[in-house]
């Protein structure tokens, strides 16, 4: 009999986790508590329990080639950063082209997972799942938990003293839809996250006045990256990875810094982070402060009846109306607290995906991650582990040292902040455990154009589908492609002369580290 998968959820990790169930002749079970499938891409205009909220104006920051499922490119003439429908419609598009949605049971909450009594030599599960207030139990063999991390809101208020007399309204911006409830008022926005700068900047067009408060700061980036080209297509490439995995922690925090500045000056704008955070994207936010749109302020201190003061600021700020954008916390309530253990908003798991003392390894959490970049083909690709441990001897990639594993191999997943490790290494160690990591050295030998294109140019996903399983036909054309997809949406008018190409001195450094790199092996 095929093993039987319950996957939590129809988002992105579901989807792509129940296809990849699928790959490996498993048979998995989608539930999705929702009617329809998306997760935190569906728009509704009100704030449904248990599900993470969007505001209709949310885009994607990582753009559509970097985005990708490793098998299935976007449209060409799709935008290269997405607006939410979009999004959702290519998830549909997903969906329909892998027959997914036969797999999966709407409007069936899942109520409580747990290890059966004979667990530790089966490894099995009990699943309870609820439609219209009626229970089911199932057994599974194992479980991939995709239900996402973005919809139980942290609002520590204790944190903020004076908050209860505040006499203003104040909200998590979990609840924030549409920007009409900042008309004409005063706004303070409290955090610096992507919601945050995004919140502050909608209000801005329409409040009285808008105020960020940060204790940390930020980098800040663009979508729109060296010359004009979007931000992850240029640095999330394998030569800047090599850079910056090369270089020593200063002298790499160095380089970021001076590469973020070069687009302004962050200690001017008052944005200089204290320490390394994950970038927030935005476009406008700089223009903003620029206009007196947008001001940035320390910490708050102190909330009083109709103001706040702030650290190191003695003035009192009048405000009418505080968005906490304070983050969420993890939390899984069908399982037991014992199975992921989450304390002071951090999980311990194995490769930021397997429970660590489980005696056996059939239960995953995918998606539990902040990558700089993209982070559907890192859900896909911990899919493709995970679905490859599941099967065990028959793939060669059984877990059995995880509970014996030292805690130099665990990782504590922190809520709010993200991956330490560089998005590439992880995936690329992902890869090697299933055997489709791409060998640059050796496509250079068969391929060198391709080899080439896979190091200079953009990690795009469809590079793990060139070999091993799972290998996809279409995955050198895509990577060849990927900047015709790219330029297609954009290059709605071309002039009669082109300008000439001339090679950066970046592509000459890196053809130079390549040579090196070949010489001394590092590839």
């Amino acid at each position: 009999a095929r093993m039987r998968v319950a996957v939590v959820g129809a988002g992105v990790g579901g989807l792509t986790a129940t296809k990849c169930c699928l790959d490996e002749g498993l048979e998995p079970t989608c539930f999705e508590q929702s009617h329809d499938i998306g997760g935190v891409w569906r728009y509704t205009e009100h704030v449904e329990p248990g599900r993470a909220s969007l505001y209709p104006s949310v885009i994607s920051n990582t753009s559509k080639e970097m985005s990708a499922f490793s098998d299935f490119p976007y449209p060409e003439d799709f935008p290269v950063f997405l607006p939410n429908a979009r999004l959702l419609d290519y998830l549909r598009r997903y969906a329909e082209h892998f027959s997914l949605r036969e797999h999966i049971q709407f409007g069936t909450a899942v109520v409580s997972i747990r290890k059966r009594p004979d667990f530790a030599t089966t490894g099995q599960w009990d699943v309870v799942t609820e439609v219209d207030k009626k229970q089911t139990s199932h057994i599974f063999d194992a479980v991939m938990v995709c239900s996402g991390s973005s919809y139980e809101p942290c609002l520590p208020l204790h944190c903020f003293p004076g908050i209860e007399r505040f006499q203003g309204q104040h909200f998590h911006s979990r609840q924030y839809k549409h920007p009409d409830v900042f008309q004409g008022k005063r706004v303070l926005i409290v955090g610096m996250g992507n919601s945050g700068v995004d919140i502050a900047v909608e209000a801005s067009r329409v409040a009285a006045k808008v105020t960020i408060s940060t204790s940390r700061g930020s980098w800040l980036l663009s979508r729109v990256f060296h010359r004009g080209y979007p931000w992850d297509m240029v640095f999330n490439t394998r030569l800047m990875s090599l850079i910056r995995n090369s270089l020593p922690g200063p002298l790499c925090w160095g380089l970021v810094n001076r590469t973020v500045n070069q687009w302004f000056n962050h200690e001017n704008y008052g944005l200089q982070p204290e320490n390394r955070y994950l970038p927030v994207l935005n476009d406008d936010l700089p223009s903003y402060i620029l206009t007196g749109r947008i001001t940035i302020k320390p910490g708050v201190k102190e909330f009083k009846e109709n103001s706040v003061v702030f650290h190191n600021c003695p003035q009192e700020e009048p405000i009418d109306i505080v968005v906490f954008c304070t983050g969420y916390d993890v939390s899984f309530p069908f399982l037991e607290e014992a199975v992921v253990k989450v304390e002071n908003k951090h999980a311990s798991l194995y490769k930021y995906v397997f429970p660590t003392h489980l005696e056996q390894p059939t239960l995953a959490v995918l998606g539990l991650i902040k990558p700089l970049g993209a982070i559907m083909p890192v859900m896909e690709m911990q899919a493709r582990w995970v679905t490859r441990v599941f099967k065990g001897k028959e793939s060669k990639c059984e877990l059995s040292s995880v509970p014996k594993c030292s805690s130099g191999w665990t990782h504590l997943v922190p809520s709010m902040y993200f991956l330490k490790t560089d998005c590439l290494v992880y995936m690329d160690e992902l890869a090697s455990f299933i055997g489709a990591k791409p060998s640059v050295l050796g496509l250079l030998c068969r391929d060198p154009q391709l080899a080439f294109t896979i190091f200079f140019g953009p990690c795009s996903p469809y590079q793990y589908r060139l070999g091993g399983p799972g290998h996809w036909e279409g995955a050198r054309r895509a990577i060849l492609t990927q900047w015709d997809r790219t330029l297609k949406p954009t290059r709605t008018r071309v002039p009669t002369s082109k300008s000439s190409f001339c090679p950066s001195l970046l592509t000459v450094v890196g053809f130079l580290l390549l040579l090196a790199a070949l010489v001394f092996g590092f590839l």
